[in-house]
Order: C-alpha cells, then structure tokens, then sequence
C-alpha cells in the first residue's frame, strides 16, 4: 500500500504550540508536495444579551474586531510560510473548534491533519477536553500531533 498525501490541513491557534506543529506541517507538505490548507476557528463566548440589553452591538462590534485581527494573523503567518513553501492556503471560520476542524478536513479531502497536543488553554479546556483530543477521535484521517518541545511531562 502506497500512501499518497496530497492535502494537509493544520489548525492554528496562534500559540507556540501551534506554531510549532505548522513546522511540521510545512515539512510535511513540502516532502509530499502536498497543498497545506491553515485553518483558524474563532471560538466567540456567548453574551448574556438579556441581561445586558446593549451586549449584542457590543459583543457584535467586538467580534468584528476580534475577526479582523486573525485575518491580519493568519495571512501574515501564511505570508511568512510561503517564503518556505508556496502551496499555502488559509481558512478562517466561526464555530466549535474541533468540529469546524473534522467538518473543513472532511470538504477538502485532507489526506492529513497536523496540529499541536496543546494551543491556548484554559477552564474551557478542563470541562471539556482538548480540541486535538476530539480532531483525533472524529476525523476521517489520520491525525499528527505535535508537542511542542518546551512542554515537558512532570510526574505528579
């Protein structure tokens, strides 16, 4: 069996951690001559808008703001990379990380997904689990995780 990888799909978060796993995915896709599709998935935190009447416009307003600078972030990034490696393409979206992740990685036909064991963490994360935990249990293919090399194991 010869394995043909022809579409890498790597989330980002812009963390380190991120950073470093679009190392990997940059080697990768340049070993394959593979297309490297970088995806940031904004995360909006809901607003308790009956509360607070004028929340909407100002949460609206907010994540406006908030959507421009991972534009600006994600194509700089990808500029930066492509001095590298030309076959970079960039997707920005809204939802469930993990989920926006498997739903991109199944309509482009990745052939792989490469992203870090860790980006931005936090409260979220304790409740409910790693964004790469999920990508690793519902993608329809294989999935690399990167640990970036500063995060050490330390026994309890």
């Amino acid at each position: 069996m010869k394995i043909q990888i022809q579409k890498i799909l790597c989330p980002v978060d812009f963390s380190k951690n991120s950073d470093h796993a679009l190392e990997y995915a940059v080697a990768f896709a340049e070993r394959h001559q593979a297309e490297l599709v970088v995806i940031h998935v904004m995360d909006y935190a809901a607003i308790d808008v009956l509360d607070y009447p004028s929340a909407f416009e100002f949460s609206t307003q907010i994540n406006e703001r908030m959507r421009e600078i991972a534009e600006e972030r994600l194509n700089q990034l990808a500029e930066t990379r492509r001095e590298e490696y030309a076959r970079i393409s960039t997707r920005l979206t809204t939802g469930t990380p993990f989920l926006e992740i498997v739903t991109l990685a199944r309509e482009e036909g990745a052939d792989l997904i490469v992203m870090g064991t860790q980006g931005r963490s936090g409260l979220a994360q304790v409740f409910m689990g790693s964004v790469a935990e999920k990508v690793v249990r519902k993608a329809h293919c294989p999935v690399l995780t990167v640990k970036h090399p500063e995060h050490e194991f330390v026994k309890p």
